[in-house]
């Protein structure tokens, strides 16, 4: 039951890029389509079109040129026609298609100079063309009749018939404006030009045919290929989920397979791999943690139990004081103990309490090192390097940073502690020396670990709760501070918390 909400996500996940990319190449080939097929139609109709006008142009120009129009338009072509009609739609000649003449002639279509651009004829589509020409044999007939009308006129010097000679030369004035007239309808010619742009737009349908069949085609190619593609990467991705899903508390050491590589399925593996540490590692430090608390609870607890039985089976082998005394010790450890493991546990939350005002931290290591010297008399505590430092921060805090390092020194130190604060570019650094045994160089992070105690052979008693150190490290972090430990000129260790003079 667990696998099928994951396969079913990932089955969506691989049918929603699959359909994502179907979609976004269809959307594009759609525009490309409709974009070829408006450009294919102007560029196909063009070559008709062109056509059409090369042949009025040369029909206009033979007749100008003064062939006849019969001989102009003569012609036979499939796919067009040319037809030459006068001023009053008369036909004078045409040429071209048979068929497509008979339609063009027997009043159909109307006036064939009148036609449009394009005209629908018979069913298919044509494209005209239409340009006007002159006849030069009209105006050189009406040019000669006037000129042999004048030489007439000029040709007569009796001075008896000058009378008949005005009038004949009205009547002549007469005849050429009437020839003129009649002539002029015949001289200006319409030549028309038809082409068929059915072949252009068969091609343009058979391209579209092709591409309706082939985009389909390519869609379905490409859906499959996507598919393929997506749930070949997505594999690896399942069988890293399937590893991660049976990853358990008791099995965190278990680790996804890494495909190797820079991509990101190996950066993935990498990180699940490096997550998986981190919990191993996060649980392991939890159990010890959880163990050593657990021990460090039940030897007071044990030892109050202990002088408890003994005092009620043999009243008369311990008193009451002694009993109380005992009593007393263990409960102030178990407190001491109680109250490191919350400082700690606060810390991990975030949710150590800091409450910040100016402290001088040399009047608590001051108070420290009188209260250090009071409780352990045989060992030198020396103060005399201690100056004057402020520091923002929580002074209950900071007074238990000095008194833990104060107590570790003197847990391990043989004869002497000594203590030194100075202000260094602004910060306040706070360094404890010991004349014990020092901290090895391989513990020196470990020391800081909590119930971590490096003097295993020393009793419980002896050795402290091994909180101490990581509660200095914890509160000197949320205060901005660190601390570190190293080799101290009195042979011992050196532990040095360097603090910020304001807040963090």
């Amino acid at each position: 039951m667990a696998d099928g909400p994951a396969v079913g996500r990932r089955a969506s996940l691989r049918l929603r890029i699959t359909v994502a990319a179907v979609l976004a190449v269809a959307l594009t080939l759609g525009v490309f389509t409709l974009v070829f097929a408006l450009v294919q139609r102007a560029v196909l109709d063009d070559a008709p079109r062109s056509a059409a006008q090369t042949d009025a142009d040369r029909v206009a120009s033979a007749i100008e040129a003064g062939t006849a129009p019969a001989t102009a338009a003569a012609g036979d072509t499939d796919d067009g026609a040319v037809l030459v009609v006068d001023r009053t739609g008369a036909l004078l000649a045409a040429g071209g298609d048979d068929d497509l003449l008979e339609h063009l002639t027997d009043g159909s279509v109307g006036d064939p100079s009148a036609l449009g651009p394009t005209a629908r004829i018979d069913g298919d589509t044509y494209v005209v063309a239409t340009e006007s020409a002159t006849r030069p044999g009209d105006d050189a007939s009406s040019g000669s009749g006037s000129g042999s009308g004048s030489g007439s006129g000029s040709g007569s010097v009796d001075s008896d018939d000058d009378d008949s000679d005005t009038d004949s030369d009205a009547d002549s004035d007469a005849d050429d404006a009437d020839a003129d007239t009649n002539a002029d309808p015949a001289a200006t010619v319409t030549v028309v030009a038809v082409r068929s742009l059915e072949e252009a737009r068969a091609a343009s349908s058979a391209s579209l045919v092709t591409l309706g069949v082939a985009i389909p085609v390519a869609l379905l190619v490409l859906a499959v290929t996507t598919w393929l593609v997506v749930g070949r990467a997505l594999r690896p991705v399942e069988a890293m989920r399937r590893e991660v899903d049976a990853v358990t508390a008791a099995q965190l050491d278990r680790r996804v397979a890494d495909p190797g590589g820079t991509d990101e399925v190996a950066r993935l593996a990498r990180t699940l791999n490096d997550m998986l540490a981190r919990l191993e590692s996060s649980a392991a430090a939890q159990r010890r943690f959880v163990g050593d608390a657990s021990h460090e609870l039940k030897t007071p607890l044990a030892t109050i139990r202990q002088h408890a039985e003994v005092a009620l089976l043999h009243p008369e082998s311990i008193d009451g004081a002694a009993l109380a005394g005992t009593v007393m010790t263990e409960e102030a450890r178990l407190t001491g103990l109680v109250q490191g493991l919350l400082v700690l546990a606060r810390a991990d939350e975030g949710a150590l309490g800091v409450t910040r005002r100016p402290v001088d931290l040399d009047d608590l290591v001051v108070t420290e090192t009188a209260r250090l010297r009071g409780a352990t008399p045989g060992l030198a505590v020396d103060a005399t390097g201690v100056g004057p430092a402020r520091v923002d921060g929580d002074e209950g805090l900071l007074g238990q940073v000095v008194r833990n390092l104060l107590a570790n020194a003197a847990r391990h130190a043989e004869t002497r502690v000594a203590v030194w604060l100075v202000e260094r570019h602004g910060r306040a650094v706070l360094t404890v020396d010991d004349d014990g045994a020092g901290v090895p160089q391989a513990d020196r992070e470990r020391v800081f670990d909590r119930f971590v105690r490096l003097d295993e052979a020393r009793t419980r008693d002896s050795g402290g709760s091994g909180l101490g150190l990581a509660i200095v490290r914890e509160i000197a972090r949320v205060h901005g501070g660190t601390v570190t430990v190293g080799e101290s000129p009195l042979g011992g260790a050196r532990f040095v918390v360097d603090l910020p003079p304001g807040a963090a």
